[in-house]
Formats: structure tokens, sequence, C-alpha cells
């Protein structure tokens, strides 16, 4: 059995009681046995800890809060994604989180690191009332050499799953489970929720705040990979459009799979692990994660196969976000320093399923402003019989639901990077559909999409002729060794123009009405498409 350090730790200004058992900075092999132990989950076959996180097995971001004080006030992008809460109501909600969690038989309190350059970083201590959800903490973020118990982190997360209030009037809440980050406590209560990636998303919004106004950093929700001399390129994309499986690349060192920053230095890993989907896993399509689940790794609400401790990545019957989280030290080719050099190639990845985008384009200023505060992708139909239609996505800046600026800040911060160093290449790359719409045509090949990347890297597609598409005003490359010519022209592979077009202006008028929404510069909206609303039909 794992050897257990005891340490006395005084959470006195936590208003938190040490009149019971307190787990501090535990290995995860103590933890997976208390896990275990307290019935939060089992091993897997994998070596594993598999656990069930209640009832909530995803984010809810309508219950999502921030408090409004002298601090966020006048900078905090109010409205769906940024709730307000008060002062009063948080410290109310704060002394029950605390009443909570001092009558808990127990509690793990882990301290951690967010942000690989020390310049950036932020000290963390995440307080929880479960073991796995303490794994969670050491494998997201990054682990320090040496904790002590001693000295109080800058920002403390109090998380408290079981909490069940009798009752939220006179809290400015919606719902009994709640997230509330407060920038002047520098704290987050999380309660009533046992989904660990509030936790990784709470932080990850708490740095898109900080960096931004206090330090000019661009905090973005990308991926990060290098080459073995140093080259660097980034991935922002939404769930579904390849960020992870594209930079996951055995030819290129991996910095981080999720959130970084970018410093007048270079790029930083926010984090020190990875979280990635499970649903659909196979050695074959994703090896690289497939074999980080092992001990040490997290996994969540994942079904094992009948009579077994195997994990079954198609069985969603829990849950289609099925998960696994460990450290970053467990993929093969990942760059532990966390750190890389400006990047000279960034790729806005989009699963088009309407059929309108070409395969990859390259962008100018404005369409890289344009196209990072739109944030697209498209969603296929859902299972009901005949319905084929896709739906369009919009997330600003590829993070809206954690963006607590207007992304119009995050867009200039872009602009200046862009504006500073002329080298730097920006491509959109369309890894959706292709010959036609979702229902008509398939998705673009995943070696084509990987051929494409590749080709941009090298150089070779900026010594390539490029066309321009009609509406969208994308730049296209016309050749690329190993890809069919006609792969590359979107409108081309359709059997009819006449519907290609239709189908292309009704995508534009999309992209107008989502933009019209932020209210945004001139110079931006000239980097979208230019075509008017009214004469198409959504």
């Amino acid at each position: 059995m794992a050897t257990e350090k005891l340490v006395k730790l005084d959470l006195a200004y936590l208003n938190i009681d040490n009149n019971h058992e307190v787990n501090y900075q535990l290995d995860v092999s103590t933890l997976v046995e208390h896990a275990i132990k307290n019935s939060e989950g089992t091993l897997s076959d994998t070596g594993a800890l598999n656990a069930r996180t209640g009832k909530f097995t995803g984010r809810s971001p309508k219950d999502r809060y921030i408090v409004k004080d002298q601090k966020t006030a006048n900078h905090v992008w109010w409205g769906d994604i940024n709730q307000p809460v008060s002062e009063e109501a948080f410290e109310k909600l704060r002394v029950k989180v605390a009443e909570h969690l001092s009558a808990a038989p127990r509690i793990y309190v882990r301290d951690a690191i967010a942000g690989a350059d020390p310049e950036y970083a932020i000290s963390l201590r995440v307080i929880t009332e479960t073991a796995y959800q303490s794994i969670f903490a050491n494998n997201l973020f990054i682990r320090p050499e040496v904790a002590d118990a001693s000295v109080v982190p800058q920002w403390t997360i109090l998380a408290a799953p079981s909490l069940d209030m009798e009752s939220i009037e006179g809290y400015e809440i919606r719902n009994k489970n709640f997230v509330i980050i407060d920038f002047t406590r520098k704290m987050v209560l999380i309660a009533g929720t046992g989904y660990t990636g509030e936790i990784k998303k709470s932080i990850f919004s708490i740095l898109n705040f900080i960096l931004p106004l206090e330090h000019a950093v661009l905090s973005m929700h990308c991926s990060a990979n290098k080459s073995k001399e140093g080259e660097t390129s980034l991935f922002f994309g939404l769930s579904g459009t390849g960020k992870t499986t594209l930079s996951a690349d055995r030819n290129r060192l991996l910095i981080g799979d999720d959130e970084h920053g970018w410093s007048a230095d270079g790029v930083f890993n926010f984090e020190g692990g990875c979280y990635a989907k499970c649903i659909g896993l196979t050695a074959d399509k994703e090896p690289e994660i497939f074999n980080a689940i092992q001990f040490g790794a997290l996994l969540e609400n994942v079904v094992y196969k009948p009579g077994t401790r195997t994990p079954d990545y198609e069985n969603i019957t829990v849950t289609e976000n099925i998960r696994v989280s460990y450290p970053i030290s467990y993929m093969e080719g990942a760059d532990l320093s966390g750190k890389g050099n400006t990047p000279k190639h960034i790729f806005f990845l989009t699963a088009d399923a309407f059929g309108v985008l070409p395969p990859i384009s390259l962008l100018n200023n404005e369409q890289a402003m344009y196209h990072f505060i739109s944030g697209y992708t498209a969603k296929v139909a859902g299972t009901e019989v005949g319905v084929v239609e896709p739906t369009a996505t919009f997330s600003a800046c590829f993070g809206q639901a954690f963006l607590p600026l207007h992304p119009e800040q995050y867009a200039e911060l872009l602009k200046a990077k862009l504006i500073s160093d002329p080298s730097i290449r920006v491509w959109l790359v369309n890894t959706g559909w292709i010959k036609g719409p979702y229902g008509v045509g398939h998705r673009i090949k995943l070696s084509y999409t990987r051929s494409l990347i590749r080709a941009a890297m090298s150089g070779e597609l900026q010594d390539t002729d490029f066309n321009k598409h009609e509406i969208f005003g994308l730049r296209y490359p016309v050749s690329c060794y190993g890809i069919p010519d006609d792969i590359l022209n979107a409108k081309k592979l359709w059997k009819n123009d006449e519907a290609y077009d239709l189908q292309a202006a009704k995508l534009a008028a999309l992209f107008i009405s989502n933009m019209n929404k932020y209210g945004v510069s001139e110079d931006i909206l000239k980097g979208g498409p230019q075509v008017a609303v009214q004469k198409t039909e959504v």
C-alpha cells in the first residue's frame, strides 16, 4: 500500500475546520486506493481508474457566474455566457460550501500551477470532497517539484459535488448546482456537480481574464506542437474538428492539447496534462491517446464490456461525453517544457457539414480576425430518420464559453501578433464534408487533411498558385503534391454549380448574422463573406 504523508494543513483561513481527515498532496497510488475505498470508481484493465461523476457528465454553462464588483464590472463581457452575481451572494454561498467541506468525513487538497511560463503562472489550491477530483487536478495542472503546505497559493478552488442546497432563494443562482468565479477574492466555488471539467475550465476562464488585461498575453483555446527544430504551430477548433488528432503528429513534439498563452517570448501551455474525449477511441485511429490510458489516468463515465473491466469506447449509455485525463508525459513525443517559439503557422479547423469551404485556405489578417471571432464549425443532424440538414455552430475565438472579455479584445491581440511578425501564416482548414453537404457528400479523408497541413508547414503551399472563393473571398491552393487537384476546389466537386452557390450563400448569411451580434469594427468585417443577407434565405 502506498505511503501516506500526514501533513497538518491549517485551512482556517478558508473557514474550513480541521476536525476531520485532510489529505494533502497524496500520490496518485494512494488517491486511487482512496477512490476505490470510497466507491468513487473502479480500476479498469488498462490500469486507469474509471470514475462516475454523478448526475452531471458535462459542464453546465447556464449555471456559471462571475462576481460583479469593482474589478470586473467594466471589463467582463456580461450576458448569457458571463452571468453576474453579487459579492453578497458569493459570500453567502462561500460560507455554505465551507460548512459543507468542514462537515465532510474527508477532503483532498492539491497544490498545483497553471502556466508553464513562470512569468505568467498562477499557483492553485484545489480542495475537493473526492479522491478522483484530486487525481484530475494532479493530471491536468502542472505539478510543482516541491509542495509547501505552509504557503497559501494565489487561487483557491472549493469543489463540493455532494452539496445539496435546501433552497436557492436569495442566492442569485438558477439551480442548486453552480460555478462561481470571484476575481477579487481569487476563489472559485463549484458545488452540486462532480464533473471535473468544471475545475479545468474555471482556471482557463481565469487566465482568459488575467493574461490579456494585465499582461497583454493572448490566451487561446487551442492545441500546439512544434518540429524538432522548434518551429511551432497552433490548432484551433471546436469539438469534432480534429484539433487533438491533428496536433498529435508523430513527426512533431506536442506542447499541449487544449489551452495556451502567447506572449512576446512565444507560446506556453497552461496545463500539465490532457483531457481527451474517448468516444469511438481505437488504437488504430488515435494510438497516442489510446496508449496514454494507463495507471494514473482517470477515465470518466466509461462503460465496461459485459463481464469485463475493459472500457467500451463505443458505449454511450451513460453519456456521449466519456473522457480521460492524464499527465502530458503519458503522450509519446510530448515536450515536457510546455513551451514553444512564436508560431509560424496557425490552423483554424472547421468541420463544415455544408460542404462549402475549401479543404484549406490562406487567410489575410482581416480574414484571420474574422474567422477567429466566428469560431465556426457545423454539426450534423441527429439520428431522427430523414433529417439530414447540418446546423452551423459559432463559438467566438473557438472558446466562447470561457471568455470573460469581449471577443474583439482577443482578436485585437491576435492582430497585433500578426502585424508584428508578417511571416506568420494563418490557414482555415475544412476537415468536414466535400462533394456535397452531409447526407450527400462525404467527409474529407484524414490523410488528405494531414498532407495539406504538412504541406502548409513545409512552405510548399505558399509557393503554389491560388484561386479565390467567389463568396467567402478565401484564397485556396490549386495544387498540392499527393492530393487530387479537384479536391482543393470545393465547388468543382459538386455536381450542380447552382446548388453549390445557393448553399454557399446560405452559409455566408449565417456567418454575417452571427457576426452582427458582436458589433465589431469595419476592418474585421472586411474579412468575412461579401454577400447581402437579404438575398439569401436562412
